[in-house]
């Protein structure tokens, strides 16, 4: 029951990810999130900040942490967003094995980094961290939540 979601800068899509699939699992789940090459200390990006405020999640308090072995250990999930991240978790960390896998798992698909590509390329990114969401609820066998 617990799900790590991991991102590059840990500032873009595994803060969104961690917000939106915390949402749609409820309590019965603790999600949070890391950065495989995380900027430390730093707030979300202003574009995620508008784009989750705009579906009534509030990320501001969110601040990027660096992946850790402790981390990879103490999660059940680890959710990447795209496969050379899988890779690069794979080979840091042994005891991630069978337990990694990509937010676009049950697609085949990687969700792009946004970094610094302006507005249009985060609602791509959320779009599809979105499917990613909603394809996890169902194999989780959990019923939606509003």
């Amino acid at each position: 029951n617990r799900i790590l979601v991991i991102c590059t800068g840990n500032i873009c899509r595994s803060p969104m990810g961690e917000a939106l699939l915390a949402r749609a699992l409820g309590e019965d789940y603790s999600i949070s999130s890391a950065g495989i090459g995380a900027l430390v200390g730093h707030e979300p990006d202003s574009h995620a900040l508008e784009l989750m405020r705009e579906r009534g999640i509030d990320i501001s308090a969110h601040r990027a942490r660096q992946l850790s072995l402790d981390m990879v250990r103490g999660y059940d999930l680890l959710l990447t967003m795209d496969q050379d991240q899988s890779d690069w978790i794979h080979q840091q960390f042994a005891v991630a094995r069978g337990r990694v896998y990509r937010f676009g798992h049950w697609r085949g698909m990687d969700v792009p980094d946004p970094y610094r590509r302006g507005r249009s390329a985060f609602e791509h990114a959320l779009d599809l961290i979105e499917q990613g969401v909603a394809d996890w609820q169902g194999r989780l066998a959990l019923p939606a939540r509003p």
